[in-house]
């Protein structure tokens, strides 16, 4: 299995993430737009989530709640600006926490096509570089590199 990589350049207000999994490119998206296949992947082992909302179309809203370990709960909610299947989505991603919430950033996520593999890039585009190096300082790296391994296992076991 492959892991998730992830760069944030220093001086710069994005983070790309990629990750290739051993599936279909239409599997792995369809991951992404069904409500019952995120809540099984979304926030992996460390987190349970409940789908509030979830509207993938262009001018649609999501919401998503994770609950962790310790009993805390988070939100995170945006807007879908662009869902082409099976090649990218792009939204807004706002996490609704402390320290502020408000620190909305562009999110494109474009899936390839590798023969019986699919290749996701993740591109995070934050308001400023602080946000940015807020984000990774609040543990979204472990979050997300969770998340994938889950995904991964769903989506290659199918």
């Amino acid at each position: 299995m492959t892991k998730l990589d992830l760069k944030a350049e220093p001086g710069k207000q994005e983070i790309v993430m990629t990750r290739v999994f051993n599936a279909p490119r239409e599997r792995v998206f369809k991951a992404f737009t069904d409500p019952a296949a995120i809540a099984k992947w979304w926030g992996g082992t460390l987190y349970q989530t409940t789908i509030d909302k979830m509207q993938a179309k262009p001018g649609g809203m999501w919401r998503f709640v994770q609950k962790g370990k310790d009993g805390n709960t988070h939100g995170f909610h945006g807007v879908y600006h662009d869902v082409t299947f099976p090649e990218r989505i792009i939204q807004t991603f706002e996490y609704e926490g402390l320290p502020e919430p408000g620190h909305v950033l562009l999110e494109t996520i474009k899936f390839e096509e590798r023969g019986e593999q699919t290749k996701m890039i993740d591109l995070s585009v934050f308001q400023s570089i602080e946000d940015r190096d807020g984000m990774l300082q609040s543990g979204m790296e472990e979050g997300a590199a969770a998340s994938m391994d889950a995904l991964a296992e769903l989506v290659e076991k199918a």
